[in-house]
């Protein structure tokens, strides 16, 4: 399954994510900040979608009320529900 997502209140403006049997197989993220992004969706190829959502879920980014991990949490979600 592939899902589309469109950030909100992050400077990411779109991921791309690939699951596979409950596992993350493959994110790529427009926009935002590359380096850590990158660093962030290596880290999470081949867990869980559960356990990603429990790592990143909440997670703020300065004085925002998310984060592009949060964001990443947050399309996980609502792909879980549809």
């Amino acid at each position: 399954m592939t899902i589309e997502y469109t950030p909100q209140g992050v400077c990411s403006r779109k991921m791309l994510i690939e699951v596979e049997d409950g596992i993350v197989k493959d994110i790529s993220v427009i926009g935002g900040c590359n380096g850590n992004l990158k660093g962030i969706c290596n880290l999470v190829k081949g867990m869980k979608v559960e356990d990603v959502i429990k790592r990143l879920d909440g997670i703020k980014c300065g004085f925002k009320n998310t984060s592009c991990p949060d964001q990443l949490a947050q399309a996980l979600k609502q792909a879980q529900q549809q």
